[in-house]
């Protein structure tokens, strides 16, 4: 029989989409009605799917609390300021500036500008201090300097001069101000161990220990963490300070009446462009009001830029594994329900009723994640702050910042659900209602679609060249670039993994269905059903382990080659320390004319800041250096020269360099190298020698006497001492170190005692809880909460395996199995994933393979383990239950 042809049938498939998209814009009534519609299929499936979209909601919300949380402490960081001690009682604080800055055109841009903080203290000509003094409105201008000492019994604290008293408004409690170079005024908190006016305090600020007298006790009213301070004459500190044409800063305290702005163009009048100081080009900063406090901490707000640094990079790996779970969560949830939006397709909603529904079901959804994530990002960012509130720079909470930071978590969450479940279900939406029909009641596609499969291919092959490209970079660029291999290859992961559960499935199914018997059959046919589910399944597993392992292997794999570095160039068998002062460079010699003793190295520790390109774009690197002594050099360390020799490390026109530095510098000896030191002087000294050993000893090995005049403090952090064969004058250095004061000690040299990075700070501690605690602990809820919600979309199966003769206890092994399955699946990608970047930064950086400690993965592991337990045998716990089998009967 001929089949009528309807008109319809006659209009191409092009057109006929055009009539559908114009018969979507219906009258309004009929719009009123279709929203109506829409409106009750999402309160019904809300209701129907209550616990999937729990799960949902649990895993959206801890990524909008994480997100709030970072937003939090960032907000909190850009508004830190040093505090106000020393300074409490200037009105203003005259000081060198702190940043150095430098511009370079990128390839193909226009000129950009660079900048950096100083490490060390930037200092003054002293003839500035008339020019302040005589400006208008200037009551007093007093200079401030200070150095660091140590009492007899250990305590350290900071020498000033009795004048720079008034700019933190000290006043005599007891006695009176110190008259000659003999006497010296103690702080009441100093003081508080018994020492009286006219009592005798010994104290070691810039040699061998001196006896003083206390002539007077003196208190502030200004608190703070501030040490504790001793006055000497102004003669006496210009001394022990060891600059004498130069100073700190300068405090200058008005007149009556003066405003803070007015004193401020006043003061800037008469000052000089620079600073004055031979070599160094900084200028002068006239600082009032919180500013104060910069001059006081020299160095904090570089710590500020580093943290930001590091936080702006782990902020943005947050901001990227939240949305990868907020996408993964919610087409999970979407995709467990095709088979019933294709039926409510089939049986006549039509396409824009269904977008409507499932907008307003994920709007919901979002609206509740994003009010539970506001709630936990105000303590979780309080959290954070109290872990990075360490050393100089407190962190405040200004009244806008709390709803800020929740309101950026909630307001992400709110905007990326509708379009991310939207796009999930748009397969099944844009099906004809025939064609729906069928997909109501088909097979679960066997892999990811075109686009899919090309776009993970892209960003695999782009992930394996960002590791390629980190092993040709070096210092930021490398981390970066590595980095950026991890997140794209874990990306690729997710969109490939059908592909790869198929692979897995291969290589694991056979020895699972000959060790689990029925239930391993069980459980490899139902993961080989469903790859699509086995997939969802181990990919946040991956992200788990991939970004932890990438987060903790990082720096024990350059500790460990660092510290390999240091003991291989250690010659020293015997160390001298002296404490939170430090030793002054005469300990080195009184060290050597101790019998026994063959050579003895005092090692000053600086910083100099580098000016270079990475990627065409302008840098500036500050650079931990190490300054020692030619003389008896190669006695105590061997840096493993390759060129040149270290013989002719002296003066102040000479440097050694690190071979990697070297080759990326293309100098070698008799070459020189522009690099600032760590008070911004300009410098250009000769390269002398290129060792191999930089990564224990540092990139830049200076003369002590180069860097001596360029450190806040001129103080040897220790002193390595080579004994002769069979020789053990411990006892004997001691002694003649004794005339140095409390807190010298002497013991057995470690690599740790050259080793250019310093041991891990609070604030370094606190980034690697905040890197792997924080963001692994909402990887690992967001592992529990996918399991979780595709265990509670299987009950339907469950049910059916039970009324086909399935037992309790072949169902709960069957979840073991699978349990397993995923867990070691998305164990070993997951690993395979972060390998790629770890190796390619360990190579580009340490040059050796990475180091993760056994029993760090051990907890990784092993919390992956229970994550995934959590997820999958808690919500299936009743699947073998009796109930189950009644319900499925009734």
């Amino acid at each position: 029989m001929k089949r009528r042809t309807s008109t319809t049938d006659r209009v191409p498939s092009r057109a006929r989409g055009r009539r559908t998209g114009a018969a979507d814009r219906e009258p309004l009534g009929v719009r009123q009605g279709s929203r109506r519609a829409s409106a009750f299929l999402a309160r019904r499936s809300l209701a129907t799917h209550r616990r999937a979209w729990a799960a949902v909601i649990v895993a959206t919300g801890a990524a909008a609390a994480l997100i709030g949380a970072f937003a939090f402490v960032v907000g909190s960081l850009l508004v830190a300021a040093p505090p106000v001690q020393r300074y409490a009682g200037a009105d203003a604080v005259v000081a060198a500036d702190q940043k150095v800055s430098h511009t370079a055109k990128p390839w193909g841009g226009e000129p950009r500008t660079a900048t950096a903080y100083l490490p060390e203290r930037a200092r003054l000509d002293r003839s500035v201090l008339a020019a302040v003094a005589g400006a208008d409105g200037v009551a007093r201008a007093v200079a401030d300097d200070s150095v660091p000492l140590s009492t007899g019994d250990g305590r350290t604290a900071v020498g000033r001069s009795w004048p720079s008293a008034v700019l933190t408004r000290y006043e005599l409690a007891e006695g009176r101000a110190p008259g000659d170079a003999a006497e010296v005024v103690l702080d009441a908190a100093l003081a508080a161990g018994g020492h009286a006016p006219g009592d005798r305090i010994v104290l070691r600020a810039g040699g061998a220990a001196r006896t003083y007298t206390v002539s007077g006790i003196a208190r502030t009213g200004h608190g703070g963490d501030a040490p504790p301070a001793v006055f000497f004459t102004e003669p006496r500190l210009t001394a022990l300070a060891g600059h004498p044409g130069r100073i700190d800063a300068i405090g200058v305290v008005a007149e009556p009446g003066v405003p803070a702005d007015a004193l401020r163009a006043a003061v800037g009048a008469v000052l000089p462009e620079r600073s004055g100081v031979p070599g160094s080009d900084r200028g002068v900063r006239v600082l009032t009001g919180a500013e104060r406090g910069e001059a006081e901490h020299v160095d904090a707000l570089g710590g500020r830029g580093d943290r930001l640094a590091l936080l702006g990079s782990i902020g943005g790996t947050v901001l990227m594994v939240a949305l990868l779970v907020i996408a993964s969560t919610l087409s999970q949830a979407i995709h467990q329900r095709s088979g019933e939006l294709a039926l409510l397709r089939a049986v006549g909603a039509s396409p824009r009723q269904l977008r409507s529904a499932i907008g307003r079901e994920a709007g919901r959804v979002a609206a509740a994640a994003a009010l539970l994530g506001g709630v936990g990002a105000v303590p979780l960012g309080l959290a954070m702050r109290s872990l990075l509130t360490t050393g100089p720079l407190p962190l405040p909470v200004p009244w806008w910042l709390p709803p800020a930071a929740a309101l950026t978590g909630g307001l992400l969450v709110a905007l990326s659900a509708r379009p991310v479940a939207m796009l999930a279900a748009r397969s099944i939406t844009r099906l004809r209602p025939a064609a729906a029909l069928g997909a109501a009641t088909a097979d679960e596609p066997s892999g990811p679609g075109r686009f899919r499969t090309v776009a993970g291919v892209v960003l695999a092959f782009a992930g394996i060249s960002s590791a390629g490209v980190a092993t040709t970079q070096s210092g930021q660029a490398a981390g970066v670039a590595a980095s950026g291999a991890a997140m794209s290859l874990v990306i690729a992961v997710a969109l490939l993994g059908p592909r790869i559960s198929r692979i897995a499935l291969g290589v694991l199914g056979r020895p699972l269905r000959r060790a689990g018997g029925a239930p391993g059959f069980l459980a490899e046919r139902a993961a080989s059903a469903h790859t699509r589910r086995l997939a969802a399944a181990f990919t946040p597993i991956v992200l788990v382990v991939a970004f932890v392992c990438v987060q903790l292997a990082s720096g024990p794999t350059m500790e460990r080659a660092a510290g390999q570095q240091a003991s291989a160039a250690l010659r020293a068998d015997l160390v001298a320390t002296g404490g939170g002062a430090g030793l002054p460079a005469g300990a080195a010699r009184t060290v050597r004319e101790v019998p026994g003793v063959r050579a003895a190295t005092g090692v000053l520790r600086s910083t100099v800041v580098l000016a270079d390109r990475e990627a065409g774009e302008p840098v500036l690197t500050r650079l931990p250096v190490l300054g020692v002594e030619a003389r008896g050099l190669s006695g105590t360390l061997d840096p493993g020269v390759t060129a040149g020799d270290l013989d002719r490390l002296t003066g102040r026109d000479a440097v050694a360099v690190g071979a990697d530095r070297a080759k990326s510098l293309d100098v070698g000896p008799g070459d020189r190298v522009a690099l600032r030191l760590g008070d911004g002087t300009r410098v250009e000294p000769r390269v002398v020698a290129v060792y191999e050993h930089q990564l224990g000893v540092g990139e830049f090995l200076f003369p002590r006497e180069a860097l001596a005049g360029h450190v806040s403090a001129a103080r040897d952090q220790v002193v390595l001492i080579r004994t002769g064969n069979g020789a053990d004058p411990a006892a004997a250095v001691r002694e003649a170190l004794a005339p140095y004061g409390g807190g010298v000690a002497v013991r057995a040299a470690t690599g740790d005692d050259v080793a250019i990075a310093p041991p891990l700070s609070d604030g370094d501690n606190a980034m690697i809880v905040i890197g792997v605690g924080v963001i692994g602990g909402f990887a690992l809820l967001a592992v529990v909460s996918t399991l979780a919600l595709i265990t509670i979309g299987r009950r339907g199966e469950f049910r059916l395996l039970r009324m086909v003769g399935t037992g309790r206890r072949q169902l709960r092994r069957m979840l073991v199995l699978e349990t397993g399955l995923v867990t070691f699946a998305g164990l070993v990608i997951g690993t395979a994933v972060a390998a790629v970047p770890l190796t390619a930064f360990a190579v580009s950086l340490a040059g050796t393979a990475p180091y993760l400690p056994p029993a760090h993965y051990g907890v990784i592991a092993g919390a992956v383990a229970l994550a995934a337990a959590a997820g999958t045998l808690v919500p299936g716990a009743s699947a073998g239950g009796r109930s189950v089998l009644a319900r499925s009967a009734r």
